[in-house]
């Protein structure tokens, strides 16, 4: 990869760790004043999508692009395992309510956790994700599993 483009994505990255980029369109501004003069929206775009960011509530409570820590819930005193208020199940599905606006990154996280980890896929809306498990997975398992990821109570 051309150090140009090393370059972008260190800047692209950086500049999302702020937390305070509520459009594409504001993080191309950011971008075009670091120096990168090619940076449009479709290029942005693309950018989020290959590095999984996704839009969220920051600590003022405003919805902000931000890109996921890792493949797993950080230390406990993350405040990502914060946002989960409540897990339960019923016979079919594990609904996950969340702080509002957090229920996007926690299905990503989620999500990439996969098959190996028994969820089959989850679908979220603002603040309410429902996952199902896979075929050799029980819902209970599921959801017994989901408690323990995010320090809920059994």
């Amino acid at each position: 990869m051309p150090a140009k483009a090393d370059e972008l994505i260190k800047v692209f990255k950086a500049i999302l760790k702020d937390e305070k980029f509520s459009s594409q369109g504001e993080i191309v501004i950011a971008l075009q004043q670091a120096g990168f003069d090619n940076i449009n929206q479709s290029k942005v775009s693309r950018m989020l999508t290959k590095f999984g960011a996704v839009r969220t509530r920051n600590a003022k409570q405003e919805m902000v692009y931000c890109l996921p820590q890792d493949a797993s819930v950080p230390a406990t005193s993350s405040p990502l395992k914060n946002l989960v208020l409540d897990v339960d199940y019923n016979d079919s599905l594990v609904v996950i309510h969340t702080s509002p606006g957090a229920a996007q990154l926690i299905a990503r996280l989620l999500d990439s956790l996969g098959k190996n980890e028994g969820i089959l896929g989850s679908i979220a809306g603002d603040d309410t994700i429902f996952t199902t498990p896979t075929k050799k997975v029980s819902v209970k398992e599921l959801y017994q599993s989901i408690l323990v990821l995010f320090d809920q109570e059994l």
